[in-house]
């Protein structure tokens, strides 16, 4: 698996019930794996970061964000999907 095939998915917003469930089914049903999650609650604020593999995905980026842009507008969230080269060229010092 090669860092071509992976992006990373942002969630902030406010805390609710079936953010990670619903974030993580439209993974499921488009093909992509989830390979890694960090979460945190602040008071009322939910901030999530996932690493996901599209390897197998029947989307690609830009199809999964539009139906994680979908998903953030009728929760509330700002959802954002990135392919990793780019979040790495973005991170990098």
């Amino acid at each position: 698996m090669n860092s071509s095939e992976k992006a990373v998915i942002t969630v902030i917003g406010k805390d609710m019930v079936g953010i990670l469930a619903k974030v993580t089914e439209i993974c499921a049903k488009s093909g992509v794996n989830v390979l890694e999650v960090t979460q945190s609650i602040l008071q009322d604020l939910f901030a999530m970061v996932m690493l996901v593999d599209m390897a197998g995905s029947s989307a690609d980026v830009a199809a999964l964000s539009e139906k994680m842009d979908a998903l953030g507008d009728e929760l509330g969230l700002k959802i954002h999907v990135m392919h990793e080269d780019i979040f790495n060229s973005m991170h990098k010092i």
